[in-house]
């Protein structure tokens, strides 16, 4: 049957999140509209008689960077070729882009083969936080903190994301911003999602101040379970983490192809997401 590849309508794309929450990937309940804001062309799916069999994100964060991710095919069309038409169509759409992804482990060498280059482990660490408190100078993300997250963001992230973040800062997200008095020292969002809150980014100057946005993050969420994908590396914040009661889960690798982006890894105590960087 002839398969048709083209960009993903809204409501698609709120399909494809649908899937990934059949994966068990737990998206948040807002993410497809905002997912959508980073890039309305990146969504790119396969279709067989009308009906989308194979889904992928191919975001460009510009002309310099962009990320693969929400890379499914329908269980019942697996094996049928779909899968790859819809990953061949999300790299030719990011052409010489650097481009960055979070693998599982069983796929690590699929991508090595494909020119992607391990930069660091990722532990999800999820639970009920207790014992962490706040403090310090955090306060509700306001239109006056923007322009200086974004400049925050940049040193941490692999490109300008603008377009995401006026979305992802926005109700009903809690989006929090620590100061000091030079400026930002920290910022985190958390977004509610099928199962408890996901935390992401949680960005800092260090350790303490990142704490802290946890604890007031935490402390907003009622009680709830929240999750977080943490750089391996950071050492003594996954110590802090397992003291409050987080466990870990699931590892997954970010690669990149194209050079690994230079960014202040030192300040990414969470990613934003698996699937959109």
């Amino acid at each position: 049957m002839p398969r048709t590849i083209r960009t993903l309508t809204s409501k698609e794309v709120e399909t494809l999140v649908d899937w990934a929450a059949g994966e068990g990937w737990n998206p948040g309940l807002g993410d497809a509209a905002v997912f959508q804001a980073a890039d309305p062309e990146g969504f790119i799916g396969a279709f067989v008689d009308g009906e989308m069999v194979a889904g992928i994100s191919a975001v460009a964060y510009g002309d310099g960077f962009g990320f693969i991710g929400l890379y499914i095919c329908r269980p019942d069309r697996r094996g049928e070729g779909h899968g790859k038409a819809v990953w061949d169509a999300g790299m030719t759409r990011l052409g010489n882009r650097s481009v960055g992804l979070d693998g599982v482990a069983e796929q690590r060498a699929n991508y090595r083969r494909m020119g992607f280059v391990p930069a660091y482990e990722t532990v999800r660490y999820s639970g009920r936080v207790a014992g962490l408190a706040g403090g310090g100078s955090i306060r509700p993300v306001a239109a006056e903190h923007i322009a200086d997250i974004l400049a925050y963001d940049r040193k941490c992230f692999s490109a300008s994301r603008q377009a995401f973040l006026n979305g992802w800062l926005q109700p009903p997200h809690i989006a929090l911003v620590a100061m000091n008095s030079a400026g930002v020292s920290g910022y985190s969002v958390a977004r509610q999602c099928r199962e408890g809150f996901k935390l992401g980014p949680l960005l800092a100057d260090d350790t303490h101040v990142a704490l802290q946005l946890l604890g007031v993050l935490a402390a907003a969420m009622a009680g709830d379970a929240l999750h977080i994908d943490v750089p391996a590396a950071n050492s003594g914040f996954i110590a802090a983490l397992q003291a409050g009661g987080l466990r870990p889960g699931f590892t997954t690798t970010r690669m990149y192809r194209g050079g690994v982006p230079r960014i202040a890894s030192s300040k990414v105590f969470g990613i934003t997401t698996l699937e959109l960087g």
